[in-house]
């Protein structure tokens, strides 16, 4: 069996909509709601919760996909969690299933994100390489 398949990740990830995660702070809109790339970042950081546990020494995980929806605004002052529960997995890659709820109880997101394990080390060297001049 693939080192991810079948197994049962979970992880959560909570915030408070305030000016620095607004759509009108990060450019993705002109109001003060909590913003969509603040929404998938959070969902990201509820899928690195599920996966940290499984990771060994030198390992991470890269998100490589994200498919969301954002359902419903959410105002400056309101808490929102993040949830993230691994759908399908393989040796490397993980899929999840991602939502989050505003305080209120509402889910404002949905959708799947995917990550891949990767070798820290390997993996820095290669970005690191677009820093060097061509040859």
């Amino acid at each position: 069996m693939a080192r991810f398949e079948g197994s049962s990740l979970q992880g959560t990830a909570t915030t408070t909509v305030d000016a620095s995660n607004t759509a009108e702070s990060m450019k993705s809109g002109s109001l003060a709601v909590f913003s969509t790339p603040s929404m998938v970042a959070l969902m990201e950081q509820a899928a690195c919760a599920a996966i940290a546990s499984a990771l060994t020494e030198g390992e991470t995980s890269v998100g490589t996909a994200v498919n969301i929806s954002h359902l419903a605004p959410t105002p400056v002052g309101c808490s929102i969690t993040a949830t993230a529960v691994s759908v399908a997995g393989t040796e490397r890659e993980i899929t999840f299933e991602v939502t989050a709820s505003d305080s209120s109880g509402q889910k404002i997101g949905e959708g799947t994100h995917k990550r891949v394990v990767v070798k820290v080390d390997r993996f820095m060297q290669k970005a690191n390489e677009k820093l060097q001049p061509p040859q």
